[in-house]
């Protein structure tokens, strides 16, 4: 009888979250489903279309230049993100004097605001009179239209989400000071150098957590999205910078297409979902848990 009590107790203080989940995740999610299925203007009833959406989608010439933007950042932000991160972490996790202040340094740029962070960099990368290109100017160097030139755009992005990669550096530098120093003494004792002691003792301890960074990243740098629609409105230049989210905003709430950008979503979700399953399933041979 006590336990019952118990037992319903907590379910009653359970109950408003419960609530919360079912109103605002469930029921949202099963309805964008179903409109995926229609044609839906929210200002107007949905009617069922079938799998229009999907097929016109599939036609979408703007759809197809949405995905390879993507799938273009996407490739080379996340692994050099994951290489700069983890290089910081490890020059961080050294004894040098003044540490915490370097610490902090690199963490800070991962706290400003997306929208602040676009405007800061609007002026860094200006052709003109931008930061960037007055410090290449100093050392004899023309810098390109980061911001202006198809060629640039892209490069101007990654650039951006290697600079603040301060989240990512510092779980990782967590995890390496986990890393028992036995294992590194006795490498040393064998004879490994500094690179050997990072592939072979290093790595593969935190491996761990570089797949869960690496999965984290794969979902962030499909749905990148405000960076670019501050920096860039519209794509532009010539779509350029036009994201799959970015056009998945505008088809909602531009186009007013609401069933048109419930398909887009849900693409996305089972992309995303793909991708962690096969990122899961290739680096499991390489990761190591502690005492299996």
């Amino acid at each position: 009888m006590m336990r019952r009590k118990e037992a319903r107790a907590g379910f009653l203080f359970a109950l408003p979250w419960l609530f919360g989940l079912v109103a605002f995740m469930f029921y949202p999610l099963l309805m964008s489903l179903y409109y995926s299925f229609c044609d839906y203007s929210a200002l107007r009833s949905p009617v069922w279309v079938g799998g229009d959406n999907y097929v016109e989608l599939f036609h979408d010439e703007v759809f197809w230049t949405c995905v390879k933007n993507t799938l273009i950042y996407a490739c080379v932000s996340l692994p050099l993100s994951m290489v700069v991160a983890i290089g910081l972490a490890m020059l961080l996790n050294t004894n040098v004097k003044g540490m915490t202040v370097y610490r902090t340094i690199f963490f800070i740029p991962s706290l400003v605001p997306m929208v602040s962070l676009a405007m800061l960099w609007l002026w860094i990368l200006n052709g003109d009179y931008g930061v960037l290109n007055t410090a290449l100017g100093a050392i004899g160097i023309k810098g390109p239209n980061w911001l202006s030139d198809v060629a640039w755009t892209k490069p101007a992005l990654i650039l951006m989400s290697v600079w603040g990669v301060g989240n990512a550096m510092l779980i990782y530098l967590a995890s390496l000071q986990d890393v028992p120093t036995s294992l590194l003494e006795a490498s040393e004792l064998d004879g490994a150098n500094a690179w050997q002691k990072t592939r072979n003792v290093t790595l593969p301890m935190i491996s761990p957590v570089i797949q869960f960074n690496m999965v984290m990243g794969i979902i962030g740098s499909l749905q990148v999205f405000a960076i670019p629609f501050v920096m860039f409105p519209g794509g532009t230049p010539a779509r350029s910078t036009y994201f799959y989210a970015t056009y998945l905003y505008d088809s909602a709430f531009t186009y007013s297409r609401m069933g048109y950008a419930s398909a887009m979503g849900w693409i996305l979700f089972v992309v995303i979902l793909l991708l962690t399953l096969v990122a899961l399933k290739l680096s499991n041979r390489h990761v190591h848990y502690g005492g299996v």
